[in-house]
């Protein structure tokens, strides 16, 4: 055998050397690109259960880093908080912080306070305060992160132990009539504590030793009881401290958000941060089952912003963690995400208009919000118009900041390229829900959103079959929005609650019933170039035993100015009184026994009514809630037949008067 010389062996180590950093390299990148299989994660999981399973555990394993998380670089990563301290937000963010830092604590909120305002229901007496507190926390944080002379540190401490004082950190409303949480018989997580919660994890993961020692040992010590122990313990089994871990609305995405980023920047151990991690996938399951198969959030646009803002917050956080590995952005249903994260343009009736559905609002703006920002990231959304008054929905904005600034040159080109001019369809059709929006061409657009829907939907009404009609830019009559938080606004005898502060039949004295069978369902459609039709059936929604049938039918004719008509029709197995209403918000005229004018501060309809099987009369009343989100004061006027009848209809045509 030949031998080798000095020279060919360091020629083969080379070789030699050069395949095993390719290997290497190689395995470092198949590691680091492979993901979380979902959809198989869910199959292994517990039926029902949110606490991950033995196997859910197992699959985590390898895609869960040994350290705790890190939102951002610490404060003594001076690189990068130098760098951020240049760019024009990171100086708007230290000046806006600095003229906040003078104003005196409005903590510990008094236990006085907090029992008022939970016999009361006010709100007022508590809650502004109560975020004031969070926010300027949250700016003094990061600010301190940006400047880092120390200026900062004083107020942090007295907030930080002003928070750790507090014997309750959940909203009084959401505490029980007892006081339960407050006197300290339970722990809980509300949409307030997970913030608390996570305010204390943001000093403590971004400041480090700048706080001292012993408030350090506090903070990690109340965070471990107040939110981690809470979390994981009604993880294991759902107890009533924490029911929103299997619910479909913005509480669900809110508080696990929170909750997790609690886990896995401030727990212990790894086993726990594993744990909080396949908890809140599970749960995570139950949130988006509350969105229609069509992308629609029954909770309206608002919330959408608030409780999917979160949901997008809490995949970003699990992406950043595990290197990528878990892709909550498209979690098992990708086609599902993007029609979720499309869903304010798709939901406007006119640009910057939408129902008021629900307790949802009517005005739909890009706030400067995370939500819109994820979308149109994730989901290539086309945000709506921007509103002149910018503003930080009520959120964890710190962290939202963060992830801004974290990837500053994608976030401002987001921004510099929002796309907010594109034009919206004839219509749209949420298939899934059975809501229906006909747009209006005309020079002034006169459009109508209608929901078939169900009476189980988040924040419901009551009220399918109610629509909203907008002329130009005025919502000028239909459904007229939630009442405002107070006490009493949650009450069944609310009537802005019920079917009966909606456009919707009353028949026979009765209402509509609460539960997912009260339903109704689109039976027909058909959209055309100058006109729309939409067919509904409503009698599942009453549980009325004499009602046979009753249909509600759309017609929205687009030529010239525009009529929109809405015809009921009924029948049943005895003469029952019946009768629909016209609600507004706007000022109105009864001119005579069938017709009636609209006005807003911009325009003007006429509605006028027709029947088929006897007599009308037009009757209106205030709706005696004096606190309406839409303003107010809001008029039910009722168009009912003067006697019972077995058989019937009734057609409210409105036409522009322009």
């Amino acid at each position: 055998m030949k031998k080798l010389s000095i020279k060919s062996y360091e020629k083969i180590k080379i070789v030699v050397s050069a395949i095993v950093l390719l290997t290497v390299f190689t395995a470092c990148n198949t590691v680091s690109k492979s993901t979380l299989d979902l959809q198989n994660f869910y199959q292994e999981g517990k039926e029902n259960a949110i606490y991950p399973s033995a196997k859910q555990i197992e699959m985590l394993e390898s895609f869960i880093p040994e350290e705790a998380y890190q939102p951002s670089p610490s404060i003594l990563n001076r690189t990068y908080w130098d760098k951020i301290l240049t760019t024009k937000s990171g100086k708007e963010y230290l000046e806006n912080a600095l003229l906040e830092l003078n104003k005196v604590p409005e903590v510990p909120i008094t236990d006085s306070i907090y029992r008022l305002a939970n016999k009361d229901g006010n709100r007022g007496i508590y809650k502004p305060r109560y975020y004031r507190t969070m926010e300027r926390l949250e700016h003094f944080v990061l600010a301190e992160c940006l400047e880092n002379k120390g200026r900062f540190l004083p107020q942090i401490e007295i907030y930080v132990r002003a928070i750790i004082s507090m014997k309750s950190w959940v909203h009084p409303n959401h505490d029980d009539n007892e006081n339960g949480v407050l006197e300290g018989r339970r722990v809980t997580i509300d949409l307030g504590a997970r913030r608390f919660g996570s305010d204390l994890a943001l000093a403590e993961v971004l400041l480090g030793n700048k706080l001292n020692e012993n408030l350090r040992t506090d903070i990690k010590k109340e965070l471990q009881t107040r939110i981690i122990d809470s979390y994981l313990t009604s993880s294991k089994i759902l107890d009533k401290n924490n029911k929103w871990l299997k619910s479909t609305s913005n509480w669900n995405s809110v508080c696990t958000s929170g909750s997790l980023f609690v886990a896995i920047s401030i727990a212990k151990n790894r086993e726990e941060r594993i744990a909080a991690i396949g908890s809140a996938l599970n749960s995570m399951k139950y949130y988006l089952s509350g969105f229609g198969a069509d992308g629609y959030c029954s909770e309206g646009a608002g919330y959408w912003n608030y409780g999917f803002g979160h949901y997008l917050y809490l995949a970003q956080t699990l992406s950043d963690y595990s290197n990528g590995s878990i892709d909550l952005f498209k979690a098992d249903n990708p086609k599902m995400l993007m029609d979720v994260g499309n869903f304010p343009e798709r939901y406007q009736i006119h640009k910057g208009i939408c129902a008021p559905f629900s307790d949802g609002v009517s005005k739909v703006s890009n706030d400067g919000g995370f939500a819109y920002n994820m979308s149109v990231k994730h989901y290539g959304a086309t945000m709506p118009e921007v509103s002149k008054k910018s503003k930080s929905h009520d959120s964890f904005s710190a962290v939202y900041q963060l992830v801004a600034w974290n990837d500053l040159e994608e976030t401002e080109d987001i921004t510099s390229n929002n796309n907010s001019k594109s034009e919206l369809p004839n219509y749209t059709f949420f298939d899934d829900i059975g809501m229906v929006i006909s747009r209006g061409k005309q020079e002034i657009p006169f459009s109508i959103a209608m929901k078939a829907g169900h009476n189980a939907e988040n924040h419901n009404h009551s009220d399918v079959g109610t629509y909203t009609i907008v002329l130009g830019k005025d919502i000028i009559t239909g459904d007229i929005g939630a009442p405002s938080y107070r006490a009493g606004s949650f009450s069944p005898d609310n009537k802005a609650r019920s079917s009966w502060g909606h456009p919707v039949p009353k028949i026979n004295n009765q209402l509509q019933s609460n539960g997912r069978n009260f339903s109704g369902s689109i039976t027909t459609t058909e959209f055309k170039e100058n006109s729309d039709k939409v067919v509904m059936d409503l009698k599942s929604a009453y549980e009325i035993t004499e009602l046979k049938s009753l249909v509600r039918t759309f017609k929205n004719d687009k030529k010239e100015n525009g009529v929109i008509s809405i015809k009921d029709e009924f029948s049943a197995i005895k003469k029952v009184p019946f009768g629909v209403a016209i609600m507004t918000l706007s000022e109105y005229e009864i001119i005579n026994s069938n017709t009636v004018i609209l006005t807003t501060e911009n325009q003007k309809i006429k509605a006028e009514v027709f029947c088929d099987g006897g007599q009308l009369i037009i009757k209106d009343e205030l709706v005696p809630v004096k606190h309406l989100r839409e303003g107010g004061p809001a008029y039910r006027i009722g168009v009912d037949f003067t006697v019972p009848v077995s058989k019937g209809s009734i057609t409210i045509k409105y036409t522009p008067i322009l």
